[in-house]
């Protein structure tokens, strides 16, 4: 399959992703980790994205930090909260590559929507997590297994990154949520297809031309692998199956249809 390279989001868990420390001012709090974490195999297993391991390579951040620091929003969830949406969190004072990944320092607003997430940030319950473009890799299929890569799946190396937003995120809480980086760009795709208020959340901050862009890329739903169909079948969730692609891909042309409206709407 051909990898999508845009918008993709990645949620790094672990002790240290989100902490939080009483500012030097005395006025308010600030939020500091790491989001991104390099040289660190991770298996990206998504409907969406494909199946393979993928590390950062140190460096992948540092035109997109020189660039547009200014730029990047801090977000909760990327904007998926009902309650907060779009609300930022904060003021990066701190962004910048180091020898473990992409640190940041944000001094968080005093307001009653960000100081209720505190509690969870101090006892270290979220996580981190940006959404991004990547704009530089490297792929390489090896012939071997190796102790990072027993089955010798597809690697692919990040080398650049227009980064978006970051943010503290929930993550769930089931054996997959171990320590270590996951995609969540499945979730992200899933609130696309699913919350009409979301989109038009997204379409508020990142402009419509980037919603019919992620429109535009979303997989078709009805194209399924023969892989896939073999285990739909198999489990006997074939039917299942199917009424969730035909739900999708009216999602889809719902949201589709709506756009256009919007960009047909007097000004």
């Amino acid at each position: 399959m051909e990898h999508p390279k845009d918008n993709l989001v990645r949620a790094w868990i672990n002790a240290g992703a989100a902490e939080l420390r009483a500012a030097a001012t005395g006025d308010g709090s600030t939020m500091h980790g790491h989001f991104a974490v390099f040289d660190q195999w991770a298996e990206i297993a998504s409907r969406s994205e494909g199946h393979f391991l993928e590390r950062i390579a140190p460096g992948a951040f540092a035109a997109t930090l020189k660039a547009r620091s200014g730029q990047v929003r801090v977000l909760y969830d990327h904007g998926a909260d009902p309650q907060i949406g779009n609300k930022p969190l904060g003021v990066p004072t701190v962004l910048r590559e180091d020898a473990t990944g992409v640190y940041y320092e944000v001094d968080l607003f005093d307001s009653s929507y960000v100081n209720d997430l505190k509690p969870a940030i101090r006892t270290g319950q979220l996580g981190a997590s940006f959404r991004m473009k990547v704009t530089g890799e490297d792929w390489s299929m090896p012939t071997r297994s190796t102790d990072w890569n027993p089955d010798a799946i597809e690697e692919r190396i990040i080398t650049g990154v227009e980064l978006y937003e970051f943010g503290p995120v929930t993550f769930p809480a089931y054996a997959e949520a171990s320590v270590g980086l996951r995609s969540r760009t499945d979730e992200f795709i899933e609130h696309f297809l699913r919350d009409p208020a979301f989109v038009a959340r997204f379409t508020e901050r990142a402009g419509l031309p980037a919603t019919e862009r992620i429109l535009a890329t979303l997989p078709p739903a009805a194209q399924v692998t023969e892989q896939q169909a073999a285990t739909e079948s198999a489990s006997g969730d074939e039917d299942d199956f199917k009424r969730r692609n035909e739900y999708f891909d009216r999602r889809t042309a719902g949201l589709v249809a709506h756009l256009s409206r919007l960009k047909e709407a007097p000004q």
